[in-house]
């Protein structure tokens, strides 16, 4: 038996963005259950390269499916300026639960993209009007291009609106989407007024002021201690939704108010596993609503399991023998 090795190509020939949205979500339901185990993401601070290590398992049993696997991943925000390097590079292990053998060996980097697109596709789902049809996107980094991908598979948008600081990088999202959408450059302010809003910076200090009426926000930039995207005011009024507790209150979007003691148990919704299995009631989708993402290792493993299996059966990737042949 060999382990099948899929690079960064190979991931993308694999992707279902459908499927993988569906298989997120049924990880939140999972995890609501209790049919996941997921132990805390494990940080390795180095702080002289302005970066970071994050150790991420999981197991998920839908009882329809089980997975489990392992990312190794980190966050490295001077890569790309002085190192022609990606800022989150990322390596997936994918794993049979019942004898341990490894599966794949996947590019991660592009499986947190998908992932994490993922995630803010099923809080839409479930937290945006249903008939939201324009997306600001706070940030034109890669993260906003599944962003974008998934989160019109939920809704049916039309209008796109980028702020982003470099010019160049709104350029390269225009020529990506414009034949699809339509998609324009915009302020903070007109991006965070549409339908639904996704922000994907690596800021400490707010960007977004302020909303609209009925605006369905994505935070999914905060993913370590002091981060923060979004001003207080815009949080403390809207009805928050959060991936994960401990995550969120530690590295969350939440975490710098929570810190502050200007946010409690009191001012959160719930959980999204919760609201998708229907233990928390879905929020009035004609006000503001957050997601609060941290990144979870069951929406890895869940999106691990729909590319191997559609890499296995495409004959996709590169099959190595990894494990030996000794008992």
């Amino acid at each position: 038996m060999e382990t099948l090795l899929l690079d960064p190509d190979d991931v993308t020939a694999s992707t279902e963005m459908g499927e993988v949205i569906d298989a997120v979500e049924s990880a939140f339901a999972a995890y609501s259950d209790g049919e996941t185990q997921m132990p805390v993401k494990s940080y390795i601070d180095l702080p002289q390269y302005n970066g970071d290590f994050r150790s991420m398992p999981a197991y998920i049993d839908t009882g329809e499916w089980e997975a489990a696997g392992i990312k190794w991943v980190n966050s490295h925000a001077d890569n790309p300026r002085n190192h022609d390097l990606p800022t989150v590079i990322g390596t997936m292990i994918y794993s049979d639960p019942e004898t341990a053998f490894p599966l794949a060996l996947m590019d991660g980097t592009g499986l947190t993209r998908l992932r994490t697109g993922a995630a803010a596709a099923v809080a839409t789902r479930y937290l945006a009007p249903e008939d939201a049809n324009s997306l600001g996107l706070v940030g034109a980094g890669i993260q906003a291009y599944t962003q974008l991908e998934a989160i019109a598979q939920v809704r049916d948008i039309e209008t796109v609106v980028v702020s982003d600081l470099r010019e160049e990088a709104i350029e390269a999202f225009i020529a990506e989407f414009g034949d699809q959408f339509d998609v324009r450059e915009g302020s903070l302010t007109e991006a965070a007024a549409c339908d639904v809003v996704s922000t994907t910076t690596p800021v400490t200090e707010p960007v977004v002021e302020a909303v609209g009426e009925r605006t369905h926000i994505n935070a999914m930039g905060a993913d370590a201690p002091g981060k923060n995207e979004i001003a207080f005011d815009v949080i403390k009024d809207a009805t928050i939704v959060i991936d994960d507790y401990e995550q969120c209150t530690h590295s969350g979007e939440i975490n710098v108010p929570w810190g502050a003691g200007k946010l409690g148990d009191e001012d959160i919704h719930g959980e999204l596993g919760d609201v998708v299995t229907g233990r928390v009631d879905r929020p009035d989708p004609d006000g503001v609503t957050l997601f609060d993402s941290t990144g979870l290792a069951i929406q890895d493993v869940a999106a691990a399991r729909v590319i191997y299996n559609h890499a296995s059966e495409n004959d996709i990737g590169t099959e190595f023998a990894l494990v030996g042949t000794d008992t």
